[in-house]
C-alpha cells in the first residue's frame, strides 16, 4: 500500500524553523511513508484525544502529526501533515476540524497557549508520550497559585460572535479568557490563520462589522460546508504536495524559498474578477505590493496567445520600478514576463510624448526646483508679493494641469478640493495671468516640467481613446462591417488601447494627469482593466486626487489589508504614534483617493522584536559617532547566521536621513572615522557596493531593511519648521497639509525596518517622535 502526502501551511512554517538535520530527516520520513505508511519503524498511531490525528516517528525526538483525508480508486491513501513537533510537545488535546466559515481543514494546537489562560478555561493538557524515564509517584500535584481576577481582553464579545466570525470552536472559550496581549500572542501562535486574524483584529480595536467585512467575508465559502467531509475540505485547503522536488529546497536550508505564500485574504483579492477598476489599500508591510505582483502574474496567465505587452505595471519612481522588475522576474516565467511592460509613470509619459512629437521639436524636461526658481524670479520681476511661489506652482500643477484647465473661464469653475484656502474670482483671475506669464517664460527657455509633460501625454492618450471609441460606435452604426477603407483614409487601422490590464503600485503619489493618462490607456469596457495598490498614510508628494472625478470608479471594488508582515509590534506601535500622536490612525483624517476618508484602524502585526531605540545627543558629531557604534554592532551580529556560518550583511542595514546634505555628511563620517563602507540610495537604486545603504527618506519608499537607523530626527529638521511655519497663520489648511505630509514621510521611514529600529537626534527631538 502506498500513500500521498501533503503539507498544511502551518507545518511548512514549523519546518522552516527547524534545524537543517531535522528537515533532512523529515524528507527521509516522507519518502518512507509514501512507499509504506504502515512500516513498523514509523510507529504510526492514533492520538487518544482526536481519533482523526495520527502520530508518526520522524526521529527519536520529533513526530509528524497527520490526518487521513481519503483513499483513491487505486487504493492510494491521502494524508495531510498538519504539524512537525518535538515529542514532548505532542498532546492528546490536539484537534483537527473543518472551519464553518471557510470550509477548509484547520488544526488547533493548545500546546503553546499560556498556562494561566488554560487554567481559566479549565483545560489541562495530557502528553501523548509520557516521559518513561520519569519516576512514578503517587504524590499530590503541585498546588498552583490562585489566579488574579482580571478583565478579559475580549470581554465585549460573545462566544457566538467569535464563532460567526470564524474562530475555531476549540479556541472560543480560551479567547474569551485571555487578559493580556501577551496571552493573546500565545493563544494565536498555534491558532488557524482565520482565528488569528479575527482575534488580533478585535484586540486591535476593529469593530465586529469591520472584521466581518475585511477578514471574514473575503475568505467565506459562500455555502454551509459539511463539517465531516474531510475530502471536500482538503480540496479547499491550501496545501503543498510532498514529492522529490522538495528535497532541494530542504537541502538549501530555506524551506519557504521554493514557494510564494499568499494570505487567503490576499489570494481572494488577487484572483477575483473585477468588472471595473479595483483598489487594495493598507498600512506599510501589509502586502499591497506582493498582491499587485501576484495580480500581474494572475492576469498574465489568463492572457490569450500573443507576443504583445498586454499588461502595464507602473509606479511613481524609477528605483521602485527596478525593485518591481526584480521581484516579478522571480515570480513568473520568462515568457509571461515578456508580456508585461514595467515602467515608472514619468517614463511612460515621455514615451507617449516621443511618439507624438516630431524629431527635434521636443522640450527639455526639468524638475520642480528649477521651475520654482523661475517662478520666484518672475514674482520678483513683476514685484508681486501677494503669493508664495510654492503655492502658485502647486496651484498650476494640481489644479490647472491636473484638470487640463484650458481657459481662464474654465479655471473660474475648476474644482480645488484639498488645496486649503479658497480663492475669490478676482484672485483666480490674477493667478491665471501670473501662470500665463510663467508658462511663456518656460516656453522661451525651451523647457517644461514633468507635470506639463504628464498633462500633454494625458491629452494625447485621451485623444487616442476618443478615436477608438468613435471607430467602435461607427462600426456598430454600420452593422459591424469591415472598416478597412475608412481606417486607411484616417490612419487608424491598427489603433487600439495600449494595454489590456494596468496595475499601479504606490498609487497615492500619482498626480491627476497621471491618472487621466492611465485611464485612457486601457479599455474601460473590459473586466480587470485597472488594479490599484496604495496607502494615503504614506503619501510623500502633494498630489491630491479623487479617482471618481477622473473616470476611475472604484466604489464597491475596494479592499483593505490590516495585517503587517514586515514590521514588529514594537516598531509598529511607535510608528502609528508618528502619523497620529493621540489615537493611532483614527483622529487624523486621510483621504481614500475617492472623496472619502481612510484610517489605520485594526492595523496590526503578529511579529515581535526589540523595542525601537530612541537616543538623544548634544551635537551632530556626537550623533554620528553613536551611529557608527550602532552600525558596527549590527554588522557584527549579522555577519553569522543562526548556525554560526559566515554571512555577508551587505544590503541588510540602512541609514535614513532628512536631506541630501546629511547623506553626504553621514557617508563621509562613516567612511573616514569608522571604516564603514556605504552605498547611496539613488533614483536608480543603491550606487556602489558599500555594505550600508544611506539615503533620504524619499528614497526608502517601497524598500525594507532588516535593521534601520534614522539619524538627525531633530526639531527644525523633521519637519523643516522654517518652511512650514510661515503657513501657520496665513494658511492654516496648508499648514496642516504640510504637517501631514511630513508625518507621512517619517512614518514611511520608520516602517522600513523589519527587526530593529534606532532613532536619534541632537539638541531637541522632532515633535513627531513618540518620546
Amino acid at each position: 500500500m502506498t500513500a500521498r502526502l501533503s503539507l498544511y501551511r502551518k507545518a511548512e512554517q514549523e519546518l522552516y524553523k527547524l534545524d537543517r538535520s531535522v528537515k533532512a530527516q523529515f524528507y527521509d520520513f516522507c519518502h518512507v511513508f509514501r512507499n509504506k505508511p504502515n512500516q513498523p519503524g514509523l510507529k504510526l498511531k492514533k492520538l487518544k484525544g482526536d481519533s482523526r490525528i495520527w502520530s508518526a516517528r520522524v526521529n527519536d525526538s520529533y513526530r509528524a502529526l497527520l490526518t487521513p483525508t481519503g483513499v483513491d480508486a487505486d487504493g492510494t491513501e491521502s494524508w495531510l501533515v498538519i504539524a512537525v513537533r518535538h515529542r514532548k510537545d505532542v498532546y492528546e488535546e490536539l484537534q483537527v476540524a473543518v472551519n464553518r466559515v471557510t470550509g477548509e481543514i484547520e488544526f488547533v494546537d493548545l500546546a503553546v497557549v499560556g498556562d494561566s489562560a488554560l487554567r481559566r478555561a479549565g483545560i489541562a493538557l495530557t502528553p501523548a508520550e509520557p516521559d518513561q524515564a520519569a519516576p512514578r509517584t503517587e504524590a499530590e500535584p503541585t498546588p498552583q497559585p490562585p489566579l488574579l481576577v482580571e478583565t478579559p481582553l475580549l470581554a465585549a464579545y460573545s462566544a457566538d460572535q467569535l464563532r460567526e466570525l470564524g474562530v475555531a470552536d476549540q479556541l472560543v472559550e480560551l479567547a474569551l479568557a485571555v487578559t493580556s496581549s501577551a496571552e493573546l500572542d500565545q493563544l494565536v501562535e498555534g491558532a488557524p490563520l482565520l482565528s488569528k486574524d479575527v482575534l488580533y483584529g478585535l484586540a486591535a480595536g476593529m469593530s465586529i462589522d469591520d472584521v466581518r467585512k475585511e477578514i471574514t467575508q473575503p475568505v467565506e465559502l459562500g455555502e454551509e460546508p459539511d463539517l465531516g467531509d474531510f475530502a471536500a475540505a482538503l480540496s479547499r485547503t491550501k496545501v503543498t504536495a510532498v514529492d522529490d522536488d522538495v528535497q532541494a529546497a530542504i537541502d538549501q536550508g530555506d524551506f519557504r524559498a521554493w514557494k510564494v505564500f499568499l494570505h487567503p485574504t490576499q489570494e481572494r483579492i488577487v484572483h477575483r474578477l473585477y468588472k471595473g477598476p479595483a483598489r487594495v489599500s493598507g498600512g506599510p508591510g501589509t502586502g499591497k505590493t506582493i498582491v499587485a505582483l501576484h495580480r500581474v502574474k494572475h492576469l498574465a496567465e489568463q492572457l490569450p496567445p500573443g507576443s504583445n505587452k498586454a499588461i502595464l505595471l507602473t509606479t511613481f519612481t524609477k528605483n521602485l520600478t527596478t525593485d518591481l522588475r526584480l521581484r516579478l522576474a522571480s515570480l513568473i516565467e520568462p515568457e509571461l514576463l515578456a508580456r508585461v511592460e514595467i515602467a515608472h509613470i514619468d517614463q511612460l509619459a515621455a514615451r507617449v510624448l516621443g511618439e507624438n512629437t516630431a524629431a527635434g521639436r521636443g522640450r527639455q524636461r526639468v524638475y520642480d526646483h528649477v521651475a520654482l526658481n523661475e517662478m520666484r524670479q518672475l514674482l520678483a520681476e513683476v514685484d508681486d508679493h501677494r503669493w508664495e511661489p510654492e503655492f502658485l506652482l502647486e496651484e498650476w500643477e494640481q489644479v490647472i494641469l491636473g484638470q487640463s484647465v484650458p481657459t481662464r473661464s474654465a479655471y473660474f469653475q475648476a474644482r480645488r478640493a484639498g488645496r486649503g484656502r479658497s480663492l475669490t474670482r478676482p484672485e483666480r483671475n490674477h493667478i491665471w495671468k501670473l501662470i500665463e506669464q510663467f508658462t511663456a517664460r518656460l516656453d522661451k527657455l525651451g523647457v517644461e516640467t514633468w507635470g506639463q509633460a504628464s498633462e500633454r501625454a494625458a491629452r494625447f492618450e485621451m485623444e487616442r481613446a476618443a478615436k477608438i471609441k468613435d471607430r467602435r460606435e461607427y462600426k456598430e452604426e454600420v452593422g459591424g462591417k469591415d472598416l478597412i477603407h475608412r481606417d486607411n483614409s484616417s490612419g487608424m487601422r491598427y489603433i487600439n488601447y495600449r494595454y489590456r490590464h494596468i496595475v499601479v503600485d504606490e498609487a497615492q503619489d500619482l498626480s491627476p494627469a497621471h491618472w487621466k493618462m492611465l485611464r485612457a490607456m486601457a479599455d474601460p469596457d473590459l473586466p480587470n482593466d485597472m488594479f490599484i495598490a496604495g496607502d494615503t498614510h504614506q503619501r510623500i508628494y502633494d498630489h491630491q486626487v479623487a479617482l471618481g472625478a477622473l473616470g476611475i470608479h472604484i466604489r464597491g471594488r475596494s479592499s483593505r489589508l490590516t495585517l503587517s508582515y514586515r514590521t514588529t509590534k514594537e516598531i509598529l506601535t511607535k510608528a502609528l504614534r508618528v502619523v497620529d500622536p493621540v489615537t493611532p490612525g483614527r483622529t487624523v483624517s486621510y483621504d481614500d483617493l475617492d472623496d472619502g476618508t481612510d484610517n489605520l484602524a485594526g492595523y496590526r502585526s503578529v511579529l515581535h522584536g526589540p523595542a525601537p531605540a530612541f537616543t538623544p545627543y548634544d551635537t551632530w558629531d556626537d550623533e554620528l559617532a553613536g551611529l557608527a557604534t550602532t552600525l558596527t554592532t549590527w554588522r557584527d551580529e549579522l555577519s553569522t547566521d543562526d548556525n554560526g556560518s559566515p554571512r555577508d550583511p551587505s544590503g541588510h542595514i540602512a541609514v535614513c536621513v532628512a536631506d541630501r546634505d546629511m547623506v553626504s555628511q553621514t557617508m563621509y563620517y562613516l567612511a573616514t572615522k569608522a571604516g564603514i563602507t556605504c552605498a547611496e540610495l539613488t533614483k536608480d537604486g543603491p550606487k556602489g557596493d558599500g555594505e550600508i545603504h544611506v539615503g533620504t527618506m524619499h528614497r526608502f519608499k517601497g524598500l525594507e531593511y532588516q535593521r534601520l537607523a534614522i539619524v538627525g530626527a531633530s526639531d527644525g529638521i523633521i519637519p523643516r519648521t522654517h518652511v512650514i511655519d510661515r503657513y501657520r497663520t496665513e494658511d492654516p489648511a496648508r499648514y496642516e497639509r504640510e504637517q501631514r505630509k511630513a508625518r507621512s514621510l517619517l512614518f514611511v521611514a520608520t516602517t522600513r525596518a523589519r527587526d530593529a529600529l534606532s532613532i536619534s537626534w541632537h539638541i531637541k527631538p522632532s515633535p513627531y517622535l513618540p518620546v
